[in-house]
């Protein structure tokens, strides 16, 4: 098999199958975060800076574990494409058992976090916001990383169009509800961010029900038996689990840590400069859903070309989605910079004086932030494909000198140092990003190369 147009164009067809449906329910997700920003502006700036502290710290540690619980995708797409059902099953099943331990571990880290924040600086309101909401939102951490399991399960099967409309009928139920408990509709008290927090754990439950469900029922699915050895523990496959997903998870880490501590080095620069952060991170975040989802379809792609051991397959769905994410990040950063006054004044009342400070800080940082879109969607995508490759503990050690050497060594000293504040943090996340991108090329290169010169030999 050569590389032709209609072979590009074939793999482009099923990438973009994957990926929209994929991009459509992780942008539909991100919503919900969104629109409790959206809501959480509306009750104020102090309920923003904390509500968005314990929203970067539920994000950054449900994403951690449950990159760990997403081993399952490349595990399954590899598994799928060699055609063996029984192992499709057997993955399933001990990915619950990760899911049960793992919800274990997230509940005590919460529990104890509220100190942590108070030791590293964070006014003391603050902090009671978002423990307020955090208490709460523990209740949502069996479903929301079950959620995450089935959906790698049915992703990896590459069925992954239901995802779509479960996940949007949960955002919009979730936004309904989030107006209802926050200020106190259709007869319910204002609970205001404990009723964000309650709407948002209602919803992961729902949404994980219902593909459960569906899962259960759907006939071409049925026949996977997908479920049939939950009571089995098997510890060969568990660790396989464990081996791939591990490194993924402290990846995770090292990403999303690197944007928790520079949110909480914003917290220690005043409550007007981690406001504006969140207004800039959260439409970051919005954004960069197209792109992770282009990178899960990635992984997919490349996992099932692996297992059918098709190196031109490999080659086509890696660098086909890096060209896709380009464009579309490109387009998106252009629209932002063009008009970023639109995009704060979602978030707050661009007339009110009291916001005037925070508007003044996000406007730099919004320019910035789409600098770092570009490089961060370019990154998670190559990371993807590596995924795919089923080589993820290289990347770990290419990420903690570019995410925490050079990029937040960088951003502090500029922010602190140099004076430059979120600008200077923003800058530095967007060096550590791009250098984390090259590295990730290159070790795809090399990988290819590697598969390439072995198939030759043969």
């Amino acid at each position: 098999m050569t590389l032709t147009t209609s072979s590009i164009y074939q793999e482009s067809k099923k990438l973009l199958h994957l990926a929209i449906p994929l991009a459509s329910a992780q942008l539909a997700q991100a919503l919900t975060g969104f629109f409790d920003t959206l809501m959480m502006g509306r009750l104020g700036a102090s309920t923003l800076a904390g509500g968005g502290l314990a929203s970067i710290t539920f994000m950054t540690l449900t994403s951690i574990v449950g990159a760990v619980v997403m081993a399952v995708t490349p595990l399954i797409a590899k598994a799928d494409g060699a055609q063996q059902k029984h192992q499709v099953a057997k993955i399933t099943s001990q990915g619950f058992y990760l899911v049960l331990i793992l919800t274990m571990a997230i509940a005590m880290a919460i529990a104890n976090l509220d100190r942590l924040l108070l030791m590293i600086g964070q006014d003391p309101a603050t902090v009671i916001l978002a423990s307020t909401y955090l208490d709460i939102m523990v209740w949502g951490c069996f479903p929301l990383l079950g959620f995450m399991l089935l959906r790698g399960v049915i992703s990896g099967l590459s069925h992954p169009r239901p995802l779509m409309f479960i996940v949007m009928g949960g955002t919009i139920f979730n936004i309904v509800g989030n107006y209802v408990l926050a200020f106190g509709q259709l007869g319910f008290p204002s609970l205001e961010i404990a009723g964000l927090a309650i709407a948002s754990v209602i919803t992961f439950w729902g949404m994980f029900l219902t593909l459960l469900i569906y899962l259960m029922l759907h006939p071409r699915l049925k026949t996977y038996c997908l479920f049939a050895q939950l009571g089995k523990f098997q510890l060969a496959i568990f660790r396989q689990l464990i081996q791939l997903g591990t490194p993924i998870g402290i990846f995770i880490a090292l990403e999303s840590g690197l944007f928790a501590v520079v949110t909480y080095l914003m917290g220690a620069l005043g409550t007007e400069t981690l406001a504006a952060h969140q207004i800039v991170l959260q439409t970051i975040v919005i954004i960069f859903m197209i792109p992770l989802g282009i990178s899960y379809a990635t992984t997919i792609r490349v996992g099932q070309a692996l297992g059918k051991k098709d190196l031109i397959g490999i080659q086509q769905a890696a660098y086909l989605s890096i060209v896709l994410g380009l464009i579309f990040n490109l387009g998106m950063a252009i629209a932002i910079c063009i008009f970023p006054q639109l995009v704060i004044g979602l978030y707050l009342d661009l007339n009110d004086p009291a916001n005037l400070a925070v508007i003044k800080l996000a406007v730099p940082m919004l320019t910035i932030g789409v600098v770092a879109l570009i490089l961060d969607g370019m990154q998670k995508i190559i990371y993807g494909a590596l995924q795919g490759l089923q080589d993820t503990k290289i990347p770990v050690f290419l990420s903690i000198p570019a995410f925490w050497g050079i990029g937040l060594t960088t951003g502090y000293i500029l922010g602190f140092n140099y004076g430059m504040g979120g600008k200077g943090l923003w800058i530095g996340q967007s060096l550590g990003l791009a250098i984390a991108a090259l590295l990730f090329l290159v070790r795809l290169i090399q990988i290819i190369s590697r598969l390439r010169f072995k198939a030759i030999a043969k």
